[in-house]
């Protein structure tokens, strides 16, 4: 009940606090962080005929909208064991640690850039991460790049523990979930989040119909990153994220551990790019993108 109490509160302040979008990006999304949210985020996720693809909740109230894990949000990073803190899940600021924006950002039409402190629930600083978006289209296609950089800047090395809760994540709405229809499928030609849960691959997608129409999203995984291609926490229920560090955890502890020690004074970059499609877009044509922005990009 204790729990329950402070998630409850959690949400309330979240809805009570009106937040602003700091940069719109094109027409395709706004980049949201500040004191009302323990970590930044974009939404909405549009189409380009401009639908929202991206479960409204905690930002918007719909009723009758699944309201479980008030964290998922539109599009976002995380990772839920960072030196033995929790930089995923949100139970209250006295319990889960938030990534704090340190001045500004670079905002430019299409584009945005932030820097942010990882800060503890005692207010210890462990380290930044830059995160910087940029979005374009491409006829029925639109795409948005992501560049994530994790610094241990702080005179200490920052340790991703092995867990399966964390990643470059995004959350659709409900018309994405599994039980309602949706597919969910890999790079490697499986389908199904019991199937590609927690399996390497280049790229995930998930695609819907909606209203009568095809659209979906997929993130890709550049060959640059650490652990490519990476594993995948991909649920049933519409979230799907892009984990390089839970090995274990998603072999349920038969695998090797995933832990990740990043020294001091270094930095780790990832960088992905979501696709979001509307029309018929099937894997070889999901492939066929991946592979030339893996060539280029």
């Amino acid at each position: 009940m204790l729990l329950r109490r402070q998630l409850l509160t959690g949400v309330s302040a979240a809805l009570t606090a009106q937040p602003k979008p700091i940069a719109a990006l094109g027409k395709a999304t706004s980049f949201y962080y500040g004191g009302e949210w323990d970590k930044p985020f974009l939404y909405p996720i549009r189409t380009v005929s401009g639908r929202n693809v991206a479960r409204r909740y905690p930002v918007e109230i719909v009723p009758g909208e699944e309201t479980d894990h008030i964290w998922h949000r539109g599009l976002w990073y995380g990772h839920g064991i960072i030196n033995g803190h929790d930089f995923w899940r949100e139970l209250g600021r006295d319990k889960t640690a938030r990534l704090i924006m340190n001045g500004a950002p670079r905002t430019q039409t299409n584009a945005v850039h932030g820097n942010f402190a990882m800060v503890t629930a005692t207010g210890e600083r462990l380290g930044s991460i830059d995160e910087s978006f940029s979005t374009k289209d491409d006829g029925p296609l639109r795409y948005i790049d992501a560049r994530i950089q994790i610094n241990a800047d702080q005179k200490a090395p920052l340790t991703f523990g092995d867990t399966d809760d964390g990643g470059f994540a995004f959350r659709l709405n409900d018309h994405f979930r599994e039980d309602r229809g949706a597919r969910l499928r890999n790079a490697n030609g499986l389908e199904g989040t019991n199937k590609i849960w927690g399996q390497a691959s280049r790229w995930v997608d998930y695609s819907a119909v909606i209203d009568g129409t095809p659209a979906g999203v997929a993130i890709f995984d550049h060959p640059s990153n650490l652990r490519h291609p990476t594993q995948w926490h991909a649920r049933g229920y519409s979230l799907c994220a892009a984990n390089p560090f839970a090995s274990k955890s998603f072999s349920k502890n038969k695998g090797p551990d995933g832990s990740y020690t990043l020294p001091a004074g270094k930095s780790l970059t990832l960088r992905y790019r979501v696709l979001i499609h509307e029309g018929p877009c099937e894997p070889e044509r999901i492939e066929g993108l991946y592979q030339s922005w893996a060539a280029g990009a």
